[in-house]
């Protein structure tokens, strides 16, 4: 019988800094060691679990000296949950590792050569700033080790848990009693449908077996006080699914919109399957300046919608348009940037590859009297070529925000062959736009760089960049 190896323990571990994905660093022997849930000045004890060739990895198991700049995390599940991990670091350093990690991954793995870069936009809450959450419903709870230490070996059965799944347990789930990152009635919402569900023994889902009734719950709330909820079921038992989202509606009617979905497959996306309306409209309003967005089961909206105003008055800012020009507008998805500039520009193009989202686009046009914004759904890879710029004209300018992944090389060609006068390129993923920026400086003076934080205590970071063409190259 193979013996498992014995975990090495590492003493009075010295915590100097934090990495671009959020965890803290320290140097043992040579080697840089990854810890979570750690600041900056912790001095503290590490079981490592991960050894690497050039890293290794651990987590605290004890704290004997506390850095000065650590303050009491405000959730009771810190520690736990995966989200927030930042809370021990006072605000006012979050934004100072952020706007260092914006500067370190453009110079870095860019090798750009940079204007000042501004100060980061801080979000005004940093609480309840968040406008979805998804909760998943599961029979398999987590417990800490803390909490394990108290319950015997005989009396560890598996209990349900409504909440946040954990990292490292896929079949997992942390019971939430208290979220701080959404406004209320989430939390109300959520544990009102746990305690009916558990009282009136509804099946939790299992993840491992793929059997059980209650999936997911989503709840979206808007700046303008409107609330969805939306329940997924594994399968259709209409008695069980009427009674909880009859509850629902009962219990709350401050919701908007009760809505819910059967969802058979193996994951919880909601790709190709049909969202059904059961108790008021099928989506909630959304409001930005003059605006209103129309904010389905299935939209995109930016999960800040505070600080999402802020990032598209930076982009407003950074493409001074006069009404004259042609604007494109990639990965446009429900098309909120192109409406927010479409004013402010002779024609506004967005594409994106999701139909849904572009239909939810074209209505939004709608609802606001826009005539001057067209939208296409399609692979940008495709989609964006030649023929298509010949048909709508050369943009003047050209607003990129992609997904994490950042921009396919074939995109980019293509933006560097149509050649805008200027680029605003907005990223959630500073390292993979320093790639990008990378390519687009053979043709682009960086002019601008604004950082701005959309998730606090979390260490994403929203980040946009102003580029100029260089006639003479």
């Amino acid at each position: 019988m193979k013996r498992k190896k014995q975990r090495v323990l590492l003493e009075n571990v010295l915590i100097t800094d934090i990495a671009a994905e959020g965890k803290s660093i320290a140097t043992v022997d040579g080697k840089v060691l990854f810890v979570p849930f750690a600041i900056p000045g912790d001095v503290v004890d590490v079981q490592l679990t991960t050894h690497k060739k050039n890293y290794i990895e651990g987590f605290v198991v004890q704290m004997h000296t506390p850095s000065p700049n650590r303050i009491e995390p405000f959730c009771t599940h810190f520690g736990c949950c995966g989200g927030c991990r930042w809370q021990p670091l006072p605000y006012s350093l979050q934004l100072q590792f952020k706007q260092q990690q914006v500067y370190e991954q453009l110079t870095r793995i860019g090798h750009l050569t940079l204007p000042s870069i501004n100060p980061i936009i801080p979000s005004e809450k940093t609480m309840a700033y968040r406008n979805k959450l998804e909760f998943t419903f599961s029979n398999r709870s987590f417990f800490s080790r803390k909490e394990l230490e108290n319950i015997p070996l005989d009396e560890r059965t598996p209990q349900n848990a409504l909440g946040f799944h954990v990292g490292g347990f896929f079949d997992k789930v942390l019971d939430i009693n208290h979220c701080y990152l959404q406004p209320e009635p989430s939390n109300q919402i959520r544990n009102a449908v746990n305690a009916f569900a558990q009282t009136h023994q509804y099946p939790f889902f299992d993840l491992k077996t793929q059997s059980g009734f209650l999936r997911t719950l989503i709840i979206r709330t808007s700046s303008i006080g409107e609330v969805m909820a939306i329940v997924a079921f594994a399968y259709e038992d209409r008695e069980r699914r009427e009674t909880l989202l009859n509850h629902i509606e009962k219990s709350f009617p401050e919701i908007s919109s009760v809505m819910y979905v059967i969802n058979e497959k193996r994951n919880d996306s909601f790709d190709g399957l049909e969202v059904l309306p059961y108790f008021g409209h099928p989506f909630i309003m959304e409001q930005m300046e003059s605006l209103q967005f129309k904010v389905g089961p299935k939209s995109f909206y930016q999960t800040n919608s505070e600080q999402a105003h802020k990032l598209y008055s930076v982009v407003r800012d950074f493409a001074a348009l006069s009404g004259d020009e042609l604007l494109y507008d990639l990965y446009t998805g429900t098309g909120t940037i192109a409406l927010f500039l479409s004013r402010y520009a002779k024609m506004v193009i967005g594409i994106e590859y999701v139909e849904e989202a572009v239909t939810d686009a074209q209505e939004n046009a709608r609802i606001n009297g826009i005539s001057n914004a067209r939208f296409y759904a399609g692979d940008m890879r495709k989609l964006l070529n030649k023929e298509f710029i010949d048909r709508h004209g050369i943009p003047d300018v050209m607003v990129l925000d992609p997904p994490r992944a950042g921009i396919h090389p074939s995109v980019i060609n293509t933006v560097i062959e149509a050649l805008p006068a200027k680029i605003v390129y907005v990223s959630c993923h500073p390292a993979t736009q320093s790639r990008d920026l990378q390519i687009l400086s053979e043709k682009y003076k960086i002019l601008a760089v604004q950082p701005l934080d959309m998730f606090p205590h979390t260490h994403h970071i929203e980040n946009v960049v102003l580029l100029e063409n260089r006639p003479s190259i």
